[in-house]
C-alpha cells in the first residue's frame, strides 16, 4: 500500500498539471479564436502527428541515429579526455581551454563546415552531437577524477600502484556519481545537436530527421506539424535522458555491492 501511495504521489501531481495545461491551452486558443498557424490548439497537433505518422516516426528513427551515434562518440572520447587531463595539471593547463572552445563556438555558425568537411547527412549531424555533448563528459570526468580523497590515492602509492591501477582501480569507480551527470547532460544536448545539423546538414540518402521537418512545415506554414516534430525531439531527450540515469543508477549500485562485499 505505501508502494502505491509513493507511486501515486509521484506521477499524479505532474500528470495533473499537465493535463491541466494542455486543457488551459485549448480553451484559450480557442476562445480567443487564435488562428492554427499561429499557436494550433494541442487536439489539432494531436491530429497532425496521427495523420503523419509514417513520416514523423521515419524522422524520429533518423534523428535517433545521429544523437545517438554522437552522444557515443562523446562518451568514448570525452572520457579518454577526461581521464589524460587528468593525468597532469601541465596537460589539463594545454588543453583543457581547447576543451571549453568547443562549448563556446556556436554550433550554427561552424555546422556548414562540417558539411564541408564530412558531407550532408549522417555523418554530419553525428559531428554536430559530438561537438554539442562531449564538453560535460570531458568536465564531469575530469572533476570526478581530481575529487578522489587523497587518503586513498596516498594508500595506493604506499601500496606500489601505478598510475594505470590507480586510474583503473581507484579513480574511475570514484569518479561515476560525476561522470553519470555529464552524461544526464550530453544525452540531452547530443539532440539538440543531432537537430541543429540536420537544419544545415540536410540528409543524404534514405529518411529526412526532425529537423528537416521542422524546416518543411515551417515553409508550409503547417504549424501543427512542427509542433509534432519538436515534441517527438523533446520525447527522444527525455528517453536519452531517462536510459542515462538508469544505467548511471546501476552501475552505482554494483559500485555500492561490490564496497559493501569488500
Amino acid at each position: 500500500m505505501a508502494l502505491v501511495r509513493r507511486h501515486v504521489e509521484q506521477w499524479v501531481p505532474p500528470f495533473a498539471s499537465f493535463v491541466g495545461g494542455l486543457t488551459l491551452w485549448e480553451v484559450s486558443v480557442r476562445l480567443l479564436d487564435v488562428p492554427k498557424f499561429l499557436l494550433p490548439p494541442p487536439t489539432a497537433i494531436g491530429a497532425a502527428i496521427y495523420d503523419a505518422h509514417e513520416l514523423l516516426l521515419g524522422s524520429l528513427l533518423t534523428t535517433a541515429k545521429g544523437a545517438l551515434a554522437g552522444f557515443g562518440l562523446s562518451v568514448l572520447i570525452g572520457t579518454v579526455a577526461g581521464v589524460v587531463l587528468s593525468l597532469s595539471r601541465w596537460i589539463e593547463r594545454a588543453f583543457y581551454p581547447y576543451a571549453l572552445f568547443l562549448q563556446t563556438v556556436p554550433i550554427v555558425a561552424i555546422a556548414p563546415l562540417l558539411v564541408l568537411w564530412f558531407g550532408p547527412g549522417l555523418r554530419a549531424v553525428s559531428v554536430s552531437a559530438f561537438i554539442v555533448s562531449v564538453f560535460p563528459i570531458i568536465a564531469s570526468t575530469l572533476a570526478g577524477l581530481r575529487g578522489v580523497d587523497p587518503t586513498l590515492v596516498e594508500v595506493f602509492t604506499l601500496y606500489g600502484a601505478t598510475t594505470k591501477h590507480k586510474v583503473i582501480k581507484l579513480r574511475l569507480p570514484s569518479a561515476i556519481p560525476s561522470m553519470a551527470t555529464g552524461w544526464k547532460v550530453a544525452a540531452g544536448l547530443s539532440v539538440i545537436g543531432a537537430i541543429v545539423g540536420e537544419f544545415v546538414a540536410g540528409f543524404a540518402e534514405g529518411q529526412a530527421g526532425l529537423g528537416i521537418t521542422v524546416l518543411a512545415a515551417y515553409r508550409q506554414l503547417r504549424t501543427d506539424l512542427m509542433f509534432g516534430a519538436v515534441l517527438l525531439a523533446a520525447l527522444l531527450g527525455l528517453l536519452l535522458f531517462a536510459t542515462v540515469t538508469l544505467v548511471g543508477n546501476r552501475l552505482l549500485t554494483r559500485l555500492r555491492v561490490a564496497g559493501a562485499r569488500d
